[in-house]
């Protein structure tokens, strides 16, 4: 019975992984998902691309210090970014309706010049098929995740340029 129930997690797992729409390179497409502004507007993902600049996705939560940590991280960095690549950073939070209310004042405290966005029902983290944040992913400005990554480390902003400055150079 355990076998039974092993073999049909994992291919309930791999039929979900393989339902993302792939693009022709073999890249997955962005998900399209109706957000919320931090003033309560709706915001669907099909914004986030213009078909030429790159966009930087971010799922944190308050409650998440690595998050936190990397996003802060970025935000020394960030304006260099935009200025070189185009590049727009949309922080999405996964505070649920308990901390919902904290992401604004967060926010404003830290000073970030990145659109804010919430996913208080977990529609993007579902779509994307993350697990744990921090998660971080690189679309191109066709909607195509480029690079993605979860967790963590100092310095890992750096890679994020690397990945930024090979994606321009094409």
């Amino acid at each position: 019975m355990k076998k039974i129930t092993l073999v049909l997690a994992c291919l309930l797992f791999a039929g979900h992984i393989f339902a993302q729409e792939q693009t022709n390179n073999g890249n997955a497409r962005f998900p399209s998902v109706d957000l919320k502004t931090l003033d309560g507007q709706t915001f669907s993902t099909k914004q986030f691309f213009d078909g030429e600049k790159p966009v930087i996705v971010s799922l944190w939560a308050t409650w998440c210090a690595p998050c936190c940590k990397e996003l802060a991280a970025i935000d020394l960095v960030y304006e260099d970014w935009v200025e070189e690549f185009g590049v727009t950073l949309y922080a999405v939070s996964i505070d649920d309706s308990r901390s919902a209310s904290k992401v604004a004042p967060y926010v404003r405290s830290k000073g970030w010049e990145y659109v804010v966005l919430q996913d208080i029902n977990s529609d993007l983290k579902r779509a994307l098929n993350v697990v744990d944040v921090p998660f971080l992913c690189i679309v191109n400005g066709q909607g195509d995740i480029i690079w993605s990554h979860t967790s963590y480390a100092s310095g890992g902003e750096q890679e994020v340029y690397e990945v930024l400055k090979e994606l321009m150079s094409k």
